[in-house]
């Protein structure tokens, strides 16, 4: 095996080479601008805007004083605006909401340069507010954000402010959780509640000390409860968070069709009903590959369709098969990460059918494994049912640490702070309903050469293309370290981009409700080109649910199609009738989608819409409609120019902008608690709000499918130098920069090592064994704090 920093040098000297043709934007990277924040997390907020936080942390872009830790990005202009936040939302977790707008929960304590805690402490120890950054703690933080047109925006910037109508309604006195929480999951329950699910109390590498002799609580570290928003009272304990504990941040949650929930995490699985507190157990999973973070593994629930009668199937792929020791504890992790192989390992399983019914003999199913193993990997489920994967590495784990047990030295770690190493800059894509040994391809698929590791996130925008964003193992902006700060965004155009012509359907509705009345969608003949009947055969109509993004997580993501027939018109214009959702909102919580018509394989724009009531509440539900049988009309064909999958880019089509009134939400939370000038500042959110939605429907443009070529590489200038230390502690860790010079050289693609655990390779503590095991005897009996104060 090369050495580390010789496999380093060779693959930064790599150079990438185009896949697709220049006249051709499938497959393909394009510039996606500067989004002023680190995109640690993101959501799309409607068809115009996506919505960025980042960790507090020395951003140069400043508001209010102060570095900027939030942005709103214009998809049209590909330009950022910076966002005021009062908290630190580090990794935090997030959702919808049924009206529209979107709530983040929990993250860090207030933090100052370097990452050190705030120069005000609480009485926990950790900071309760910083001079320099501006920052309050955020362990207990609701946010609240309505997303605004640009019309709006334009209109008048102050509506960005924070607690503004548009802005980060920010306020820990009036809104704040049961308890502290970092790295909790959020999912969204079918009346369009919420449930927050475990988290750590101050953070770290892993949710555990070592030895782990206080599995529930860790000494008063680690979070085993769950809550809900709107709040229904006291946090309770979860026993399956304190079974899983150590590797249960940011655990896996989908909503079942009976209400109840998959719950993953550590190698452990569960089908928790969280009205009763009740768990049942499922298998482990195989090989015991661990999905949740530090591991992150990529994860989703695949289409739910007509065809497999809306059945709930989840996969995972990636993550890390690392033994538990490795994992190490709160500060960082007992072996050089960095070193350990990402698996490649993918498995499905299918808790319940469609009406509920638990599946007895459940188990998980072995996929296809991904093309090459991967950390940080993440899933954005296309308008065409097919997956993606983007980001990660082929090498190590999430998270970031001055030293390993093993490197004990900042000035001796090869990737800087980075667990990880080995950027994958391919995307593949994967087809669930390929025959197995054939999902999986990534030809035709350029290569990024931004590194997109640790903080990266992806988000499906409306046109159907993928915004990709971030990455920073960093405490603290480092944009001279081996894999830095980025603040470079891209587009990634999927193949459907090689179409001359896009659907342009008339008639999308912006509200769906749980059954009732059909209705009508228009394809015209200019849509396509070939036979009506063929295309008609071959249009979906579904709904995406983007979700909130952040570590490699797409809280909420799920796709649904709608059922529907057809008639073909003498023009050639074709006429779907459309069922509305299935009238269980445990299969597609209420809030924002985005509705698709895919013609062919190649999708039209998404149009906004608003599924269920709207409101926090039952949803009302009833029968689906009948629909009329499909009329077919052989002589009728499309009028577009050659094939529908013929190279080019397409047309849009129009989307309006609903009303949506976050105000009155937190005004009903708040009722009794908040100040009489709070409620002033709330009430005037909601009567602006109601002026907006009161405004007549207005068009949104397309977006334009630029052809601009990707961005060049990320400057990798000479390291700092600097005095060497700092532990990741259950804080935050002391930021020190990289020694030396880390290359100036182009990122390409990523490099593939040798698995130094498969076999015996010299080591200064023998050889003969893996070296995982030979660290475990070297320091077996010892915990943290005496391995740590024998070397002080």
């Amino acid at each position: 095996m090369l050495p580390t920093l010789s496999l380093l040098a060779a693959w930064l000297a790599s150079s990438t080479t185009p896949a697709s043709a220049a006249s051709s934007l499938a497959g393909t990277f394009a510039d996606g601008g500067n989004t002023l924040v680190s995109a640690m997390m993101m959501f799309l907020g409607n068809d115009e805007k996506v919505y960025i936080l980042d960790k507090v942390e020395g951003n140069a872009a400043q508001i209010n004083g102060h570095p900027a830790w939030a942005s709103i990005y214009d998809i049209a202009s590909r330009k950022a605006t910076a966002m005021d936040v009062t908290t630190n939302a580090f990794c935090s977790s997030g959702m919808h909401l049924p009206n529209g707008s979107f709530v983040t929960f929990g993250g860090n304590g207030a933090i100052g340069p370097g990452g050190n805690i705030g120069s005000l402490r609480n009485n926990a120890g950790s900071g309760a507010w910083d001079d320099t950054y501006m920052d309050v703690d955020g362990t207990k933080s609701i946010r609240i954000l309505n997303p605004c047109s640009s019309a709006t925006i334009n209109a008048d910037q102050t509506v960005l402010n924070g607690n503004a109508s548009c802005g980060w309604y920010d306020d820990p006195n009036v809104l704040s959780m049961q308890s502290q929480r970092w790295y909790s999951t959020a999912e969204a329950l079918a009346d369009g509640s919420i449930v927050i699910i475990g988290g750590f109390v101050n953070g770290g590498y892993i949710n555990r000390n070592y030895p782990n002799t206080d599995p529930a609580f860790e000494g008063g570290a680690a979070n085993p409860t769950y809550e809900f928003f709107p709040s229904r009272g006291q946090e309770q304990q979860m026993n399956f968070m304190v079974a899983t504990s150590g590797l249960n941040a940011y655990p896996h949650s989908f909503l079942m069709p009976s209400g109840k929930m998959l719950v993953q995490a550590n190698f452990s699985t569960v089908l928790w009903d969280y009205d009763q507190n009740q768990e049942t157990p499922l298998p482990d999973m195989p090989g015991k590959v661990i999905r949740v973070y530090p591991a992150s593994g990529a994860t989703a629930m695949l289409p739910l369709t007509p065809a497999n009668n809306y059945t709930p199937t989840v996969i995972f792929c990636g993550g890390s098969d690392m033994p538990d020791y490795a994992w190490g504890n709160y500060s960082w992790p007992f072996i050089d990460t960095w070193d350990y192989p990402a698996s490649k390992d993918c498995q499905r399983i299918t808790p319940e059918q469609a009406d509920g019914t638990f599946n007895t003999d459940v188990a998980y199913e072995q996929d296809d494994d991904m093309i090459e193993g991967r950390t940080m990997g993440q899933f954005i489920i296309l308008p065409t049912g097919k997956l993606m994967v983007f980001n990660g590495g082929v090498n190590g784990t999430a998270g970031y640490s001055t030293q390993t047990l093993v490197t004990t030295s900042y000035s001796e770690m090869p990737f800087g702070m980075s667990l990880a190493s080995g950027p994958v800059g391919t995307p593949a894509l994967y087809d669930p309903d390929a025959p197995k040994g054939s999902r999986w391809t990534n030809e035709g698929f350029d290569t990024s050469n931004i590194p997109r590791l640790y903080h990266s996130s992806a988000l499906l925008l409306p046109d159907a293309s993928v915004l990709i964003a971030g990455s920073n193992p960093n405490v603290d902006v480092n944009t001279s370290t081996v894999f830095p700060t980025t603040y470079q965004a891209e587009i990634f155009y999927p193949p459907y981009f090689a179409a001359s012509t896009r659907p342009s359907p008339s008639g999308m509705p912006t509200t769906l409700s749980y059954g009732g009345a059909a209705f009508d969608i228009t394809v015209p003949a200019s849509s396509y080109s070939g036979a009506a009947n063929d295309a008609a055969d071959n249009t979906t109509v579904a709904l995406v649910r983007p979700g909130w993004t952040t570590h490699g997580m797409n809280m909420g993501q799920r796709y649904l199609q709608l059922n529907n027939t057809y008639t073909v018109n003498s023009d050639g214009s074709i006429t779907l009738h459309v069922a509305q959702v299935p009238p269980n909102p445990n299969l597609f919580t209420p809030g924002p989608a985005l509705l698709f018509v895919t013609v062919n394989g190649i999708p039209s724009n998404g149009t906004s819409v608003l599924v269920g009531s709207g409101s926090v509440g039952a949803q009302p539900t009833a029968a689906q409609a009948v629909l009329p049988a499909s009329v077919r009309l052989d002589s009728a064909s499309g009028t577009a120019s050659g094939s529908s999958t013929s190279s080019g880019s397409g047309s849009g089509s129009g989307t309006t902008e609903g009303g949506s009134h976050t105000g009155a939400i937190i005004g009903g939370i708040v009722a009794g608690v908040a100040a009489v000038g709070v409620l002033g500042a709330i009430i005037g959110i909601c009567v602006a709000r109601r002026r907006r939605a009161a405004r007549a429907a207005t068009s949104a443009p397309a977006y334009a499918m630029s052809s601009a070529a990707a961005p060049t590489s990320v400057p990798m200038g000479p390291g700092m130098s600097g005095k060497y230390g700092g532990l990741r502690t259950s804080d935050s860790s002391a930021f020190v920069p990289l020694q030396g010079n880390v290359s100036t050289a182009s990122l390409g693609g990523p490099y593939r090592d040798e698995d130094p655990y498969a076999t015996p390779r010299p080591s200064s503590v023998g050889s003969g064994a893996p070296l995982y095991q030979q660290q475990h005897q070297q320091h077996q009996g010892q915990g943290y704090d005496s391995y740590y104060e024998s070397r002080r």
